[in-house]
């Protein structure tokens, strides 16, 4: 696509940001063009988020100017970037909970009927006609807290389609997405662009940024280091801009024979979710579990930590039968759980790193019933060397920091009660590439220390550089338990699709 003949209908001068007097960003200027996709990539911690927020009102910068449609503008919150026509999807999906889908769709946008009376038949018509725009099927009366991660996703994406905005920036919008999803989402997007909006499109996945993207903006420590047509840089070429080094292919290699089975899974059943479940998993050996989004992955770990309680079942830790009826009891037993929800499960948003870091392990901080600050400081501290978090201070709130930094402190936090088994749920999910590889240096390393590692993904790559083994889950069945030396992601996949019922129709 040529943008030669088009006035841009955003730019920005000189934005720069900064935290806690560390700078973030620094002096960025970038177009952008009516009719276009324009993707924003960069580690975690590059800048690249942070730009794309003060785009949409979520910060202000410290210095610079951003003009919109050719006039200098301030955007001071995310309802004046919406009255502008900008419209951020967030990463982690943002909604209240509480009130159903249709309410969350509508909600700002609404106009109260006759005497103020709210017009529910008109709320549930309109989304549903977004939902109908979107290819998906989402009863809109349902309280947004029991929706997939996955279908959140698509609400926010629906809510941006919405508010017809002439600027949509969209923050890693297919991590939780399936692929028939994550189609529908490119169609929508060409849609748009199609119609003369623009698009800000931020994600790791470079085989994504190809097929969708005509124009890539590159951040790395704060600066815009690159800017260029798509077609005019590979792959190897964009990760050195990324990450300053060519980034060789990771596989992992077992440096220890594994030991005996730490976890046995037998007969797990939870009706309507998953049924007859049964897996072990040796201590030293990475399991992968795969499948589809829905097929019930998350479940099976939710259940085995606790959270969920199975109608069927047992668990057995190091040849021992075991009652896990809460949380706490997994924790006892040397069970640990990076959640795949980051946002909701993961983290305190607004508490510091350092609490978050320590909010697992309070027999360690407090050794005599009250909090010493000391070895609180000092343990995340360790943890934060050790993990190389980056960040301006241990007293920064960790909602400040970036996916991967975030998702690296929860990881410490459950390392902190040295677990002997660690169920690992999308833990690279939202990580940039650099990154990404870090997590599979420490995933490995955890391996040769002997902790026994089952690991969910939806990324076929990941499972297969990583993994002994990979499970396979289909509609709440385990459908395959493939070796290392078959698994392909041939194999996986055809594991994975649905398979008709016999006598159904054709």
């Amino acid at each position: 696509m040529s943008t030669g003949d088009k006035a841009p209908l955003l730019s920005a001068r000189g934005i720069s940001k900064s935290f806690a007097g560390v700078e973030v960003l620094r002096d960025v200027d970038l177009d952008l063009y009516p009719g276009e996709i324009h993707a924003l990539l960069g580690e975690n911690g590059a800048g690249k988020s942070t730009f794309a927020k003060i785009i949409a009102g979520v910060h202000r910068p410290t210095k610079g100017t951003l003009i919109l449609g050719g006039q200098p503008v301030e955007v001071t919150s995310p309802i004046v970037a919406q009255k502008l026509g900008i419209t951020l999807i967030h990463q982690e999906p943002i909604s209240f909970p509480d009130l159903s889908v249709a309410e969350n769709l509508v909600l700002g946008r609404q106009d109260g009927g006759p005497l103020g009376r709210v017009r529910w038949a008109e709320i549930t018509r309109e989304a549903n006609r977004l939902m109908d725009l979107l290819g998906v099927r989402i009863d809109v009366t349902k309280p947004m807290r029991g929706l997939s991660i996955a279908d959140q996703q698509m609400v926010e994406i629906a809510r941006a389609l919405a508010s017809d905005s002439r600027l949509i920036i969209m923050d890693e919008p297919t991590a939780p997405l399936t692929p028939k999803e994550v189609a529908t989402l490119f169609a929508i997007a060409r849609r748009l662009r199609d119609e003369g909006r623009t698009i800000i499109f931020i994600s790791h996945r470079l085989e994504e940024v190809r097929a969708l993207c005509s124009h890539v903006t590159i951040f790395r420590d704060g600066n815009k280091v690159a800017t260029e047509t798509i077609d005019r840089m590979d792959d190897a070429e964009i990760i050195r801009q990324m990450i300053g080094r060519p980034l060789k292919e990771y596989r992992h290699k077992r440096t220890t024979e594994l030991g005996d089975v730490a976890l046995k899974v037998t007969g797990f059943t939870r009706p309507g979710t998953f049924r007859d479940i049964s897996f072990s998993v040796r201590k030293g050996e990475i399991v992968g579990l795969g499948g589809l989004v829905g097929a019930g992955r998350t479940e099976v770990a939710r259940a085995i930590f606790g959270i969920d309680k199975p109608s069927a079942g047992t668990v057995e830790i190091n040849g021992k039968p075991v009652s896990i009826n809460a949380p706490t009891d997994a924790i006892a037993l040397g069970l640990a759980f990076v959640p795949e929800d980051r946002a909701a499960a993961g983290i305190f948003r607004t508490l510091s790193v350092e609490h978050n870091i320590t909010a697992a392990v309070p027999g360690k901080i407090a050794p005599s019933g009250i909090i010493s600050r000391l070895i609180e400081r000092t343990l995340s501290s360790e943890s934060v060397k050790k993990l190389r978090i980056r960040l301006a201070s241990l007293r920064q709130p960790i909602g400040e920091l970036s996916g991967g930094n975030q998702q690296k402190a929860i990881l410490a936090r459950w390392l902190l009660t040295d677990p002997s088994i660690l169920i690992l749920d999308e833990p690279t999910r939202g990580i940039d590439i650099g990154v990404k590889a870090e997590f599979y240096d420490m995933i490995g390393e955890l391996a040769a220390q002997g902790r026994a590692i089952l690991l969910i993904s939806s990324e076929l790559p990941e499972l297969l550089a990583l993994c002994d083994r990979v499970l396979v889950m289909s509609e709440g069945t385990l459908t395959a338990d493939l070796p290392r030396a078959t698994a392909t992601q041939e194999t996986i996949m055809t594991a994975a699709v649905p398979r008709r019922t016999e006598g159904a129709a054709a």
